[in-house]
């Protein structure tokens, strides 16, 4: 457990193999760059992290449909991100755009669906947004 370079060092492996072997907007590429934004993430170099997190988005939105799952999860790592880095408007607006995706990707009982609402339910009624500038 906590063993980031190990895993950053792995999912770095995987992504070089990937991009030799696959077309470059394939969405496995996007899965790469999400799983190395996470590691990113929680080792705490936060813009390290929104960089992968925003290559997999721009995959993403060529290799799939507008409204799919997987690029609801990608955009709430970037509200994830952006919360951790004190920038609540940003990640307020990635949450919402999580949310809106999930509520027409996934049906009304699913896990992840519950978790967009938690997300945007927390910075709708969070003091930090009065001081932050939109």
């Amino acid at each position: 457990m906590g063993e980031y370079s190990k895993a950053l060092s792995s999912y770095e492996r995987s992504l070089a193999i990937r991009k030799i072997t696959l077309p470059p907007n394939h969405p496995n590429l996007a899965t790469s760059y999400n799983n190395i934004g996470l590691v990113y993430d929680n080792m705490g170099e936060y813009s390290k992290a929104l960089s992968s997190y925003e290559r997999s988005l721009e995959i993403q939105k060529i290799a799939l449909p507008p409204n799919h799952p997987n690029l609801a999860t990608t955009y709430n790592n970037v509200g994830l991100v952006y919360d951790n880095m004190g920038e609540y408007s940003k990640a307020l607006s990635s949450f919402e755009r999580s949310l809106e995706i999930r509520k027409i990707a996934l049906p009304p009982n699913h896990p992840d669906l519950a978790t967009s609402y938690n997300n945007e339910s927390a910075f709708e009624y969070s003091p930090m947004l009065l001081y932050t500038k939109p």
